[in-house]
């Protein structure tokens, strides 16, 4: 009986997944030299953790069950609320401020489609312990960097909700969720009809509506004659200055939300070309969710990278390791052995598992494309040395081992001129 894969999920053959690793370790490389440490939290979690971040209205998009001991449980669906869990049962006495990074699997129940699967990958920052403007811009800035570490070219817009917020402060609390809902959903129509069925201020309508279309170099000015010279717009300028600094290209938008109600200040969204309207590839910004887990009143900035969504559009190549092909008779098999031994510190290797016959050999090693094979005969094991032959120029040299090494080199120098970074 065949069984296929469940639906919504995808089998990685060896030359995807080579490539998925090489852009994931490229992406490690850089958070690691901004100074972030990796953690690694359980597959699933209590289902309180994410009800009480998202709601009860998430758990229809969960894999929730009910495990042997009746506690209900769901796969992780996102990784902020387990990091925030972990700080309050781990990590509440480390030295401030925090610098964490995770890249994990995770699930969701939706209807699966382009770019959206019920298992995905998520990479993720989270810095705990800074409400400065600092921090901020490192975490924005952090996340651009990656993106052009693997050739993306992201369009990043940039907002401080504090601007709307003030706006909003006249209404209910949930008159405000609901509003910046709408903001998130860039549901125009929804939002005159709530704002309608509420019966807001016609001078709040009006500045509402005309603050959230401000984009662009002017928009700073424009939102001063909205809501004046309030401290949000001032933090919002010194996160702008900041990111100058950084060298970092940005679109100021006041239409960005993302309509949850734990984000505070800063808010971002990186968008990528060829993805369609699903084009956005990392959103984040600083928010409060320590004490909802029962820890303290502890700021933190983060973002999460679709990393799916960038595999769709990333061009980078990952190298050419193609394995060094080791061909033996059935005289000297077990000194092939003894070989691959000795450079498989340095190199991969593939030795004959079939008891093929040497040409044969010959042909599997051009079949997978080896650029490089090494021929052990009686006339070599005599000599205590090897023949290297270029599969590409047909160029051969009878070689000691410590000389093989020396000449391919730790990383197989066999990289096709065209895979080599420039």
């Amino acid at each position: 009986m065949k069984i296929s894969k469940p639906r919504g999920t995808r089998d990685f053959l060896p030359e995807d997944t080579k490539q998925r690793r090489h852009v994931e370790n490229i992406l490690r490389q850089i958070v690691r030299n901004w100074g972030f440490n990796e953690i690694i939290t359980p597959t699933f979690e209590s289902l309180e953790l994410f009800t009480l971040k998202s709601g009860e209205g998430i758990i229809g998009e969960l894999y929730n069950f009910t495990d042997k001991g009746d506690r209900e449980m769901t796969l992780r669906p996102e990784l902020t609320a387990p990091v925030m869990r972990m700080y309050v049962n781990e990590m509440q006495a480390y030295q401030q401020p925090l610098k964490l990074f995770y890249f994990e699997n995770c699930f969701r129940y939706e209807r699966p489609q382009k770019g959206r699967f019920r298992e995905f990958w998520q990479f993720g920052v989270e810095l705990i312990g800074s409400n400065k403007a600092d921090a901020d811009a490192e975490v924005i800035a952090l996340a651009t960097y990656m993106l052009k570490a693997v050739g993306i070219k992201g369009d990043l817009h940039v907002n401080n909700l504090g601007v709307i917020r003030h706006l909003l402060n006249i209404l209910e609390t949930e008159h405000q969720s609901k509003i910046m809902r709408l903001v998130d959903k860039k549901d125009d129509i929804g939002l005159n009809d709530f704002l309608e069925e509420i019966d807001a201020p016609a001078d709040l309508r009006m500045k509402l509506l005309e603050l959230i279309c401000l984009t662009g170099d002017e928009a700073i000015s424009n939102a001063k004659e909205l809501v004046g010279e309030i401290p949000e717009i001032q933090r919002f300028q010194e996160l702008l200055t900041l990111l100058d600094t950084y060298g970092v290209e940005y679109t100021i938008d006041f239409g960005i939300a993302r309509g949850l109600d734990y984000y505070t200040g800063t808010v971002f969204e990186i968008y990528a070309e060829g993805l369609g309207a699903q084009n956005q590839v990392c959103g984040g910004g600083s928010y409060q969710l320590i004490k909802l887990f029962g820890g303290g009143d502890v700021p933190s900035t983060g973002f999460g990278l679709g990393f799916d969504r960038i595999m769709e559009v990333c061009e980078i190549e990952a190298p050419d390791d193609k394995p060094i092909v080791i061909i033996a008779k059935d005289s000297t098999r077990l000194e092939a052995v003894k070989t691959s031994i000795k450079l498989r510190p340095h190199m991969p290797v593939y030795n004959d598992l079939m008891k093929r016959n040497f040409k044969a050999q010959l042909t599997y090693a051009n079949n997978i494309g080896a650029n490089h094979v090494i021929i052990i005969g009686e006339q070599e094991v005599e000599a205590g040395k090897v023949t290297l032959k270029n599969m590409n120029s047909g160029e051969q040299e009878l070689l000691t081992i410590e000389e093989v090494i020396l000449k391919l080199g730790k990383n197989n120098d066999t990289i096709p001129e065209k895979n080599k970074k420039r």
